[in-house]
């Protein structure tokens, strides 16, 4: 079978492994059990979960067993990696939920039938019912204090401070790995770098205790080229759940890709072969645009559909040169003013955030410059909040 490692690391996954010789040659030969965890913290995915799912079916593709692991345990610890604060705790009722839409989304992107099936484990089964006194003794002592508190996580938490209930997670996650080792046969834990301590102390507990190999790999993260997190707007995350962010907020998302991001977005984030993302983005141009469509339209029918897709990428195209079909967002027939119709949208979350938009010029009625004293078109009518929102206003009957 192909070697995945070439695909990963062709694409600019693959930022940290120890023991590369051995896993690149184990996963040449035979199929891998490997894992990915997601914490629960939410109802939906967002676009940093995506990276990880897009290099789960990449493994799966090349004969590996996905082994997703749903942190139900060890999200009523909560994990301080590239934290500040302590993260507050969920009831077991919030995660359970949260587990069963994870499940839900997750079934679009890896298969859960056939061959080299993905399957669905939560650590809540293992962990919650856990002896401390017993947990220690057995898995305590294969941990050394010193080098813990080297640990990237742990040492942006210290001047701050560090609860010994966070101290712990690195043992819990570290004891995951073992527990699926025992049970599934995994070998090999993927992740964000971010993760990179953690997944590690979960190899080296298996070669300790097990005195068998285990592997870690982590991946880049999802960043722009200067560095800052991808996958955040002024309204919050990116989600996968078109209930939290519409198919066009989506599209328009990837759509307003910077330059510079958008092959590194193509490699990490879509199955468009190397050659053609190298061809789409040769030329740093006005030609970039249609790359970026290209981006946009492929996210786009990854996560919500074809016909999702074809739509928001006609919404997209109305609303910059008035083909096709613009979004739609309908106010109630009393609303009377421009902070009011901003607030009713959705566009602006107070009247005090509307104000200050319009002080800045950043809102347009149809062709003209919009002010808190503008009058409101009779009807239907098009507003522009700055040069990326463009929606057609609705009033109801």
């Amino acid at each position: 079978m192909a070697n995945v490692m070439d695909t990963l690391r062709e694409r600019g996954f693959i930022k940290q492994t120890v023991y590369e010789d051995e896993l690149y040659d184990l996963l040449g030969k035979e199929s891998v059990p490997f894992y990915i965890g997601f914490d629960p913290t939410a109802d939906s995915l967002h676009v940093g979960h995506f990276m990880q799912l897009v290099a789960m079916k990449h493994m799966q593709d090349a004969g590996h067993r996905p082994i997703i692991l749903i942190g139900g345990g060890t999200a009523m610890v909560g994990d301080p990696s590239g934290r500040t604060d302590m993260r507050a705790m969920m009831t077991k009722e919030t995660i359970a939920h949260h587990v069963e839409c994870f499940k839900k989304q997750m079934s679009k992107f890896v298969r859960f039938e056939g061959e080299n099936a993905a399957i669905v484990v939560n650590n809540a089964d293992w962990l919650l019912n856990l002896n401390y006194i017993d947990f220690l003794r057995d898995i305590g002592v294969h941990f050394s204090v010193n080098k813990m508190l080297t640990a990237e996580c742990f040492k942006s938490r210290m001047e701050r401070g560090l609860s010994f209930l966070e101290f712990n997670y690195m043992l819990m996650q570290a004891y995951d790995f073992l527990v699926l080792h025992q049970r599934y046969g995994c070998s090999l834990e993927l992740g964000g770098d971010d993760q990179w301590s953690n997944i590690l102390a979960g190899a080296d507990l298996i070669r300790r205790k097990e005195k068998k190999p285990a592997y870690a790999m982590t991946f880049q993260l999802l960043t722009t080229s200067e560095g800052k997190k991808m996958g955040k707007t002024q309204k919050g995350a990116v989600w996968l759940d078109e209930n939290k962010t519409s198919p066009y907020e989506f599209y328009q998302y990837w759509r307003n890709t910077a330059d510079a991001d958008v092959e590194r977005c193509f490699m990490l984030l879509t199955f468009v072969p190397v050659a053609e993302v190298k061809e789409l983005c040769a030329h740093q141009d006005e030609r970039m645009n249609a790359a970026k469509e290209r981006l946009a339209f492929e996210l786009t029918k990854a996560v919500h559909g074809e016909e999702a897709a074809e739509l928001a990428r006609s919404q997209a195209r109305a609303a910059f040169s008035g083909e096709g079909e613009m979004p739609e967002k309908v106010i109630p027939a009393e609303v009377n003013t421009v902070i009011g119709v901003l607030v009713a949208t959705g566009l602006c979350k107070s009247n005090g955030e509307a104000r200050r938009l319009l002080e800045q010029g950043g809102v347009t009625l149809g062709d003209e410059k919009a002010t808190m004293e503008t009058p409101l078109p009779d009807g239907d009518f098009i507003l522009h909040k700055g040069k990326k929102v463009h929606i057609k206003v609705v009033r109801s009957i």
